[in-house]
């Protein structure tokens, strides 16, 4: 079977590095990928997908992007459930992520390269 995704899109808030008890780095993060089509309306939409990311990867990350960064990803698609209090399950489908490529260079850097 095979289980690869490759994904590029902008980054929709600044990235929150977290540690497990373990010691191990991880971050969530949120890609915004716009659509190659306009909708009735005429905008483009855009799909948010969930990519968890860890270790030096996730640390990397953490520390040279931030919201509105252009960010390729490279993983799998993975599936988990949880039950929240109410008793109901909840299931989420996330890009666990195996290399990511940072694209562009920060929002204010991109901002100060284009011509006025």
């Amino acid at each position: 079977m095979i289980n690869q995704v490759t994904l590029v899109g902008r980054m929709t808030k600044n990235p929150e590095l977290r540690y497990t008890v373990e010691g191990k780095a991880v971050l969530n993060i949120t890609l915004a990928l716009n659509r190659h089509y306009r909708n009735s309306q005429g905008e483009i939409d855009a799909d948010f997908v969930l990519c968890t990311l860890w270790n030096k990867t996730a640390e990397n990350t953490a520390k040279f992007c931030e919201k509105g960064s252009i960010i390729g990803v490279i993983g799998k698609i993975q599936t988990r459930n949880y039950e929240d209090p109410n008793g109901k399950k909840v299931y989420i489908t996330e890009v666990v992520a195996d290399s990511v490529k940072f694209m562009g260079g920060r929002p204010a850097e991109e901002k100060e390269a284009q011509p006025i």
